[in-house]
């Protein structure tokens, strides 16, 4: 009897895990029959993604992302597609991706072969540069020189582990000090708890753009890495990621992606009016040339 039991709860659980396992294989179907959609936004990531306050967000991986919802919406033939917004950190953006509260992450994250494990990637539109940003005074030019000084970085970043592979492959010993989000790390440097700051390059430019004074500040140092940074869905839905990847390439093939770029990179944004003044990379041309979903270590090994 107690077999029986246990062999009926083991079904049972089973069926539950087959039964969401399917619904998160058919997203399509899930924002036809819902009638809505739900983007991941972030707070603090530079020109990428960012708050204006109030329940609303924008940023060049934002934008893209309504064109997408858009482009799904007619392809599924709906008069009305409601969008709801869901903010993620470092933390939580994977988790919320894998277990369906969120459809499509438009944030800041790098596409490598370990997330790519857990999740999708739609293909890259923008390619970054991790870079070291300091106060202009401090006298820090390279990443050798933060040794005995204190270093932030935002939890759940990439970053952490580039500083720790540098730590131990230059011997520079530093303090780490963490952010939630990239706005926190920024107020650590910003209120002198820390010397510097490791991050995305965009993010770093955006960071200064809007601070208090942006020529207290600048960015320095060898670049740690390249990074394809990717907007996230879930894995195992070959007929969602077609929709966004179609969307994705359409928009590279047409030139609609350079105007995105030139409008969040190179013009004033909101709600400062400020430029982050950051033109495009040859890898971020190069990656809107012939737009893929190839991780971060094919990128090392150019």
């Amino acid at each position: 009897m107690r077999k029986s039991m246990f062999a009926n709860a083991v079904a049972a659980a089973a069926a539950l895990v087959a039964i969401g396992a399917a619904q998160a294989e058919d997203t399509l179907k899930k924002i036809k029959d819902s009638g809505s959609v739900t983007m991941g936004v972030r707070e603090s990531s530079g020109a990428l993604a960012y708050t204006l306050g109030d329940g609303k967000y924008t940023g060049f991986h934002y934008d893209v992302c309504q064109k997408v919802l858009a482009d799904v919406q007619k392809q599924l033939g709906m008069a009305k597609l409601d969008i709801k917004y869901q903010p993620v950190t470092s933390q939580n953006r994977i988790p919320l991706v894998q277990n369906g509260t969120v459809d499509l992450e438009c944030g800041s994250t790098t596409n490598n072969a370990t997330r790519q494990k857990d999740v999708a990637f739609a293909p890259t539109l923008y390619v970054e540069e991790v870079r070291i940003a300091v106060k202009a005074n401090s006298g820090i030019t390279n990443i050798a020189q933060l040794a005995n000084k204190t270093v932030a970085t935002t939890t759940g970043t990439t970053s952490v582990q580039l500083l720790r592979k540098h730590e131990r492959a230059t011997g520079v010993d530093f303090k780490e000090l963490f952010g939630k989000d990239h706005g926190d790390s920024f107020l650590l440097l910003e209120g002198g708890r820390a010397d510097a700051f490791v991050m995305d390059g965009q993010i770093l430019a955006g960071l200064i753009s809007k601070s208090k004074s942006p020529a207290d500040y600048k960015i320095v140092g060898e670049v740690l890495s390249v990074e394809p940074i990717g907007i996230m869905l879930r894995k195992d839905d070959p007929a969602f990621k077609k929709a966004v990847d179609d969307s994705i390439k359409a928009m590279a093939k047409s030139g609609d992606v350079a105007k995105l770029y030139d409008k969040w990179f190179l013009q004033p944004i909101p709600p400062t009016n400020t430029k982050v003044g950051l033109p495009a990379s040859e890898l971020t041309k190069a990656a809107w040339a012939n737009p893929t979903d190839k991780p971060l270590e094919d990128y090392a090994k150019k």
